[in-house]
């Protein structure tokens, strides 16, 4: 891996490191291990080159922040540490996983919108509303929630939804399908059912879009949405379409004031059109 930074790359550093804990080989047990007995630990895997690292770091730091201690941000350097990245199976970055109770229990990959980082969050600590909800939960625990919510109101659309983005992070997409059906015309459900479909697609073997779609909800919309572009132009019939209703897809991902859905929407409307 690169060792030489640049000087933005190095203030990133200063930057990222002032309100983290900046954990290595040496102080993962402690920092890490340990810690996460009392408190949910996210692990940001990411290095100083990496532009979707940049970009994810300030979102997870606000995210964590607004949750007042009940999570905890602990920032890997996999340059620095090739060892550990290797030991959790980093193959790209940022990658973030979720320690409680010395274990795995959540993870995701890439530079993914501030909407889902806040959801994944929830699983794990949600934004306390009042004092007395400010005490770190497990997923299992914020799952039980927002279930006895549905329970209690099956028309609840927040807490249908805060449940079905659990369930996805969890990889469970029948579960998320199934609650999401009755809330799927919601804008607050748009971006979940974008990111199903393309773990779907991405899922599927025998598709010409799975590349594609495992791109766009890896962190690298970009080269998804070129891709997707590309087959829009060349191709016709379902074969179009299902690329365009893909790129749609990115688009509910990323969100409307996203520079890539802006610039992406704008070629595809010219592809159509």
């Amino acid at each position: 891996m690169r060792k030489l930074r640049t000087q933005a790359e190095q203030a990133y550093v200063t930057a990222m490191t002032t309100n983290a804990i900046d954990v290595t080989e040496a102080t993962f047990e402690q920092e890490v291990v340990e810690r996460s007995y009392q408190t949910p630990v996210v692990i940001d895997f990411w290095a100083a080159w990496c532009a979707p690292c940049r970009s994810l770091g300030p979102v997870l730091e606000r995210a964590v922040a607004a949750r007042g201690g009940a999570v905890v941000l602990a920032k890997v350097d996999v340059d620095a540490n090739q060892m550990l990245a290797q030991s959790f199976g980093v193959q790209g970055i940022p990658a973030v996983k979720a320690v409680a109770d010395g274990r795995l229990v959540a993870e995701f990959v890439g530079a993914q919108p501030p909407a889902y980082v806040e959801r994944f969050l929830d699983a794990l600590a949600p934004r306390p509303s009042a004092p007395e909800e400010a005490e770190p939960l497990t997923p299992e625990e914020a799952a039980e929630r927002w279930r006895a919510r549905l329970d209690e109101d099956p028309d609840d659309a927040e807490a249908r939804v805060g449940l079905a983005g659990q369930r996805l992070a969890a990889g469970r997409l029948e579960e998320a399908e199934t609650l999401l059906r009755p809330v799927e015309h919601l804008d607050e459900a748009a971006e979940l059912r974008g990111r199903l479909r393309l773990l779907r697609e991405a899922a599927d073997a025998a598709s010409p879009y799975a590349e594609a779609a495992r791109q766009a909800v890896d962190g690298a919309p970009g080269e998804a949405l070129a891709r997707l572009l590309g087959a829009v132009r060349a191709s016709g019939g379902a074969e179009r379409d299902r690329a365009r209703e893909l790129m749609l897809d990115v688009f509910r991902v990323l969100g409307d004031g996203d520079p890539l859905t802006q610039r992406y929407r704008r070629h595809l409307t010219m592809a159509l059109y």
